[in-house]
């Protein structure tokens, strides 16, 4: 039995633009990108002159593109369509970097990641293990870091717990009080390098 072409090609064309008529009509607005800014903080003259950032250890729950609201409950709570401008870790290796040149201004601070490698006389590494909201509606930012001194060889650990309120409960609150708490966080390290 012969085919009909002109009666497949009339069953076959509603088939094919009702998919895409829907998935037109169901495109979601385009995302909001949030970014952390560097805070001043406090300037210290007595550091180690060359000072790498190894790359942020960042815990897996929060390494995502969606700004993780809460993890209290034993579920994860997402912001909705609110995304972080860039990779979390990244951002706050570039944050922490750039807020300790300007905390200590006698010394040369670089990321393992970035172009530059120098021979450090001192390494920092952070461990960032909570960064969202608690029940109280309170910035939880838990952080452990830890700097290998060279010349004299020696070492320094810290364990980080700073809460910060949040001011407006939307995503942009919570990012504001982010700010804060790694500003407080990058002090920390800027008086730990002092060690």
């Amino acid at each position: 039995m012969p085919i009909n072409r002109r009666r497949l090609v009339s069953f076959a064309w509603p088939a094919l633009v009702v998919p895409v008529f829907a998935t037109a009509c169901s495109s979601s607005p385009e995302p909001v990108l949030y970014t952390i800014p560097v805070k001043p903080g406090p300037s210290l003259a007595r550091a180690p002159k060359v000072v790498q950032l190894r790359d942020i250890g960042l815990a897996s729950y929060l390494d995502r593109r969606e700004i993780v609201r809460s993890s209290e409950g034993y579920k994860l709570g997402l912001a909705s369509n609110q995304w972080w401008g860039e990779s979390l870790g990244t951002m706050l290796n570039r944050v922490i970097v750039v807020g300790l040149s300007e905390r200590l201004p006698d010394s040369t601070v670089y990321g393992e990641g970035g172009a530059i490698s120098a021979d450090p006389n001192a390494i920092v590494a952070v461990n960032i293990q909570r960064l969202d909201v608690d029940q109280s509606g309170n910035l939880q930012l838990l952080a452990q870091a830890a700097i290998e001194f060279n010349r004299p060889k020696r070492s320094a650990a810290r364990t980080f717990r700073i809460v910060k309120p949040v001011t407006t409960k939307d995503v942009a609150g919570q990012v504001a009080a982010i700010a804060d708490a790694v500003a407080e966080l990058t002090d920390g390290l800027a008086a730990l390098l002092q060690a």
